[in-house]
């Protein structure tokens, strides 16, 4: 009988390949759900530009409203800074609306602030009728309605007509409304309120 000991068994060194097909099909489970975060992330970050720019279209058109006269006459009238009322007109109260040929791009153009309720625009174009590069798919519309002001002794009521609130609504090539209000006081030198 050989008493000689055997030699102890020798540890394995590296990975099987077993081991290393298993260990890819976790890495590739794993690296593709971290993708799928990432698009879905990417497809998201649009979003927030649309809607950037959605705001900056909007307040630039109501800057634009918010800049007309608002006066008791149209601002052509000989009477527009004596008339204390719509009855001291000499030719044409302001009325709700442009006058009859009145646009926001030619002649004539607005020249009060309820000319542009009922104003639209598919597809956003600067004052002279131009389309500004990348906004084509964005559209624009303005509501000017009688306006409240104040709720106090020297708040203005929507039945004086002394004040108009002006809704710029905007939406996104991707379906997105965003509205803006501004208001107006009526400019109006001998007006009583």
């Amino acid at each position: 009988m050989n008493t000689t000991p055997l030699p102890a068994p020798h540890r394995q060194l590296g990975v099987s390949l077993l081991e290393l097909v298993v260990f890819m099909v976790v890495l590739s489970v794993a690296l593709a759900g971290v993708l799928g975060i990432f698009i879905q992330a990417t497809r998201a970050s649009a979003d927030p530009q649309q809607q950037r720019q959605s705001l900056a279209i909007a307040e630039s058109l109501l800057a634009e409203v918010e800049l007309m006269p608002f006066t008791w006459c149209d601002p052509d009238d000989a009477n527009v800074e004596t008339a204390a009322s719509a009855a001291g007109c000499a030719t044409q109260a302001e009325a709700m609306g442009p006058e009859s040929g009145e646009t926001r791009h030619a002649t004539p153009q607005f020249d009060n602030v309820n000319d542009y309720h009922g104003y639209s625009m598919a597809g956003i174009v600067d004052i002279a009728q131009q389309a500004v590069a990348g906004l084509s798919g964005y559209s624009a519309s303005v509501a000017v309605t009688a306006g409240t002001l104040g709720n106090g002794f020297l708040s203005i009521t929507a039945a004086s007509a002394h004040a108009l609130r002006i809704t710029v609504t905007v939406t996104s090539p991707n379906g997105q409304t965003l509205s803006l209000d501004g208001y107006r006081t009526l400019h109006a030198p001998n007006a009583a309120f």
